[in-house]
């Protein structure tokens, strides 16, 4: 009888966990044909009895490796973010009901699937996450500094290079605002800073290896204001472009379109929504930011475009629409191929 419920199944939600795993079966009707709890080593010798099933999982921390493993034993895997599979949650939340929600769920013709990562990606998405914890200590090490030497009635320029060339002459030019105690601390901190630049550094580095060597991110490298960083996130990010409709789908998913809230017929758009990747949000927005820097030096079409916005809406304004711009060429490079190419004037 378990055999034959196995043969008649054609979906499965999975409740992902670290050590306990929950399941729920269905077949194409949404019937409920079986519930299973099973451990982590259970798992994978399960799924190896089914034949090829749709098998939906909520996109979270471990979702990428599973969906690579069923997919090599020929099922189809599809990952939805959490917050879409949450209105399917019946009565009270526990892990089977969310298993319940998550079969359920992947049978929806007009739910939307996260892109499964490739161990290449997850690479440098591991890079990139390691290089942005450091910057937040950096920054965080670098506020200590001023805030202590503020305490001692010494300010140095913004920035971090000029705290960097200038923090040692200024402690030995104020040396008699300072005890031996603290500053000797403030050399330490100092020599803390070196090491963190070091291992930013190495990072920056890596990523762009990669990003010179890798086919895609060439490409993406030809659009202004897409540098190593934000080539080698794009990609770690979104390889196969397939998974959009279109560029402006892309842009959207970026939270780089308008919010909107209509209703009776009447639109009425918002500021962006910063739906999506923040982290990717950001890195075209600083490319972007940069991008206008240039634009008063230039005569391309481009360049008149960013100058006819800039004193139409302001910098701020601008900067977001070069953004989704980047955006959607980005999509149509991955998707089509070729190379960025300004347009003639």
């Amino acid at each position: 009888m378990e055999q034959d419920m196995k043969q008649k199944v054609n979906n499965v939600g999975i409740d992902l966990a670290k050590n306990v795993f929950h399941l729920v079966g269905t077949d194409t009707r949404g019937t409920i044909l079986w519930r299973k709890r099973l451990a982590r080593n259970a798992l994978m010798p399960f799924m190896a009895q089914l034949p090829p099933v749709t098998i939906g999982m909520e996109a979270c921390g471990g979702s990428h490796y599973w969906a690579r493993q069923f997919r090599q034993q020929g099922h189809d895997v599809k990952l939805m973010a959490p917050q879409f599979v949450k209105p399917y949650v019946k009565s009270n939340k526990n892990d089977m009901r969310d298993a319940e929600a998550i079969a359920e769920a992947v049978t929806r013709p007009t739910m939307r699937f996260v892109p499964i990562k490739e161990v290449d990606q997850q690479d440098i998405q591991a890079l990139h996450r390691i290089r942005a914890r450091l910057m937040k200590e950096r920054t965080a090490l670098i506020n200590e500094m001023r805030g202590l030497l503020g305490e001692y009635g010494i300010v140095l320029p913004k920035g971090v290079t000029q705290l960097r060339k200038g923090l040692l002459g200024k402690l030995e030019e104020e040396q008699a605002k300072l005890t031996p105690l603290i500053e000797e601390l403030f050399h330490r901190l100092f020599n803390e800073l070196v090491k963190l630049e070091e291992q930013i550094a190495y990072y920056d580095a890596k990523l762009k290896a990669m990003a010179t060597s890798h086919p895609e991110c060439l490409r993406l490298l030809t659009i202004p204001g897409i540098g190593p960083l934000s080539a080698t996130a794009l990609v770690a990010a979104m390889r196969d472009a397939s998974a959009f409709k279109n560029g402006r789908q892309f842009a959207a998913w970026l939270g780089l379109v308008p919010r909107q809230h209509s209703t009776g017929g009447q639109t009425n758009l918002l500021g962006i929504s910063k739906r999506g990747d923040s982290y990717l949000r950001k890195l075209l927005i600083h490319g972007a930011r940069a991008t206008l820097r240039w634009a008063d030096l230039k005569t391309d079409r481009r360049s008149q475009w960013i100058r006819e916005l800039i004193a139409r809406r302001g910098s701020n304004r601008a900067a977001v629409a070069v953004a989704n711009k980047n955006a959607r060429i980005v999509w149509a490079l991955l998707s089509r191929g070729g190379v960025y190419q300004e347009a003639a004037d």
